[in-house]
């Protein structure tokens, strides 16, 4: 028995996989290769892994922010990052169909992380100027049951349409979408995304498009009837031949866990990841640009995680 064990130890040590007893594994869900979510993800893990507090963390491309918060109800990830009204609807068992009656009041939130902007892009032979322009025409609103689609319903909803208004309403994840975009099979997109998401950039520089705006009373009905939303004007310039500002609503980009991650867990993955701001916000242009611990704390769509608490506290923040 003791030869066995031996033999074992030896060939661990020549893999190079000798782990510390104790050793936390956790999974990181992301989005999309093509979007924000997945070079975060990747650059938190690796944060975690250099903090060597006994956690070992790998980050995982997904569907996004539904999959995302279900893949934490059923213990495939422990942490994840999520659109907050996603979350907010999960938490509380509505307003996805995925999560109808099921609400999982696990979820807690670590932070807040930066905004998620709605980009509505449409072909700039489309001749698709304003919301109201989309009636009759191919939109691409998302998966069947993603958040995108949630969003595309609201907006909608604010500028008195209905799916059933658009020439065809059409299902797709984001990646599927831009293609559409690009054959000229679909007119407009929705998407919801951090400033600058690669795929958008890919779309700009392969189709002549334009940014289609949300303002107005429109805005300030969406805002009050769904108040995740926030303001948001996109600057100029941010993608090929946007050439001006646009006027948009955002939500925010969160990192979420459960209370199945103990307080020591997620106390230490928060020193990791937030003990250095610097380091962090040099993951992406959208952290360095829109994360500061007081916003990180703000319009939270769930409780905050009771290590993440304890974190917030020692930097002089009031959260409970």
């Amino acid at each position: 028995m003791k030869k066995a064990l031996l033999m074992g130890a030896l060939a661990l040590t020549a893999t190079g996989v000798v782990l510390a007893q104790g050793t936390d594994f956790v999974t990181i869900g992301s989005g999309a290769t093509t979007g924000v979510y997945f070079p975060v993800a990747t650059g938190m893990a690796k944060l975690i892994n250099d903090a060597n507090t006994g956690i070992r963390a790998n980050a995982r491309s997904t569907g996004g922010s539904v999959f995302n918060v279900n893949a934490l109800a059923s213990g495939e990830l422990q942490v994840a990052l999520a659109q907050n009204d996603i979350t907010y609807y999960a938490y509380r068992g509505t307003g996805v169909t995925a999560f109808e009656g099921k609400a999982n009041n696990k979820l807690r939130v670590m932070a807040a992380l930066y905004p998620e902007i709605l980009h509505v892009v449409a072909r700039r032979d489309a001749r698709i100027n304003s919301i109201a322009d989309l009636k009759g025409k191919r939109v691409v609103i998302g998966d069947l049951g993603s958040g995108t689609e949630q969003t595309a319903k609201q907006v909608l909803e604010a500028y008195n349409l209905k799916f059933e208004d658009l020439g065809q309403a059409i299902r797709v994840g984001t990646t599927q979408g831009v293609a559409l975009m690009q054959d000229g099979r679909a007119d407009a997109l929705f998407f919801t995304a951090g400033l600058g998401s690669s795929g958008l950039q890919q779309l700009a520089q392969t189709v002549s498009t334009n940014f289609v705006p949300i303002s107005g009373a429109q805005a300030t009905k969406l805002i009050k009837d769904y108040p995740f939303y926030v303001r948001f004007t996109i600057p100029a310039r941010s993608y090929r031949g946007q050439n001006g500002t646009v006027a948009s609503v955002a939500v925010q980009a969160t990192l979420v866990t459960t209370t199945d991650q103990s307080e020591t867990s997620v106390y230490n993955m928060m020193k990791a990841l937030f003990g250095n701001e610097r380091e962090l916000k040099a993951l992406h242009p959208n952290l360095n640009t829109f994360f500061t611990p007081q916003k990180a704390v703000r319009g939270l769509p769930a409780p905050l995680h009771a290590g993440a608490v304890k974190f917030w506290r020692e930097k002089g923040l009031n959260v409970k």
